[in-house]
């Protein structure tokens, strides 16, 4: 277990105060939310809305207070916290959550939405309901998907354009054995690290290269250090906004509907702000030095069978690959 969990387990009474014989007490109660991202980031102003629909509705009974920037740890460790309830809400890639719950990786297959409207109306109907009722059984409750952009490659010296440029580089990926296995479908040797490693990773060389979205590229500051990125839009997997199984049922029902719906409604103050820092950023990285290029998508696209193959074996994960595909 990492050192920050540890250290949080340890907390637990002291977070856990507000709540008194399995319900909130009459005064209200502070969800503790965590994310990864800096402040004003807009996964971290989803769920500010997302408080303050709460406060609103509540007359302040229930509120969340977010601790951004990995106050409380990286995605993995607020994911097992969060599991365990000593924090009630974390903000997520699908990635972290692919080993644990096998239908979350679905989302995150390589090429698998046609386009971000494609990706939106399968997270926001049935198929994401049933993604985010397999979260449940690991003490997860999924309230909300978010957006995540396209995800590309940036590296320190070789450029992308096709997947021959990736053969013996270094990419780091996310903490899931889904996309190591996609780095080696590519040719490359994929070295999972925590989002906050990467930044040293790529400065000292650990590794050559990365792949996410252009925000987190600009505010992570990876763009400082590798400064060449490949327009592959590889994945266009979503975030998701989960909330502590404990904590939840801890609330009234009708508490319950109140937060649910709060969830659903900062979804789309969440996007637009997404929207308008994906052009923001791109500008911002390229004013700074940044070669982009346009990668040979058809290259990339046809060596990913594979991942399908190893990832998607069983008849409940192939239904749910053959109902976004028709969606």
């Amino acid at each position: 277990m990492a050192i920050a969990t540890r250290r949080a387990l340890f907390a637990a009474p002291l977070l856990a105060a507000p709540w008194i014989g399995g319900q909130a007490r009459a005064q209200g109660v502070v969800f503790r939310a965590a994310d990864v991202h800096p402040d004003g980031y807009p996964t971290i102003e989803g769920m500010k809305r997302m408080g303050s629909l709460l406060q609103e509705r509540t007359s302040g009974r229930l509120r969340i207070q977010v601790f951004h920037s990995r106050q409380l740890g990286d995605e993995k460790d607020t994911l097992e916290q969060t599991r365990f309830g000593v924090i009630d809400m974390t903000r997520v890639n699908t990635a972290p959550l692919n080993n644990l719950v096998p239908e979350t990786l679905v989302a995150g297959l390589p090429f698998l939405f046609r386009d971000t409207a494609h990706m939106q109306k399968v997270m926001d109907g049935p198929i994401g309901a049933d993604i985010g009722r397999a979260t449940e059984p690991h003490g997860l409750v999924t309230l909300c998907y978010y957006d995540s952009g396209a995800r590309n490659f940036y590296t320190r010296s070789r450029v992308a354009r096709t997947p021959d440029d990736l053969k013996g580089q270094k990419i780091r990926v996310q903490q899931s054995d889904m996309w190591v296995a996609l780095m080696r479908a590519f040719g490359a040797n994929a070295t999972p690290l925590p989002y906050g490693e990467v930044y040293s990773a790529l400065q000292t060389g650990v590794v050559d290269g990365a792949e996410n979205n252009f925000p987190s590229y600009l505010t992570s500051r990876h763009f400082e250090v590798a400064k060449h990125l490949s327009l592959t839009e590889h994945s266009l997997t979503p975030e998701i906004l989960a909330m502590s199984k404990r904590s939840f049922d801890r609330l009234s029902a009708a508490d319950k509907e109140v937060v649910k719906q709060a969830a659903v409604e900062s979804v789309p103050h969440m996007r637009s702000l997404w929207v308008a820092m994906e052009v923001e950023a791109r500008k911002q990285v390229e004013a700074a030095g940044v070669t982009i290029v346009q990668a040979d998508k058809p290259a990339f696209a046809a060596l990913v069978r594979p991942v399908y193959d190893q990832f998607v074996r069983d008849a409940k994960l192939k239904q749910l690959v053959e109902r976004i595909q028709a969606a």
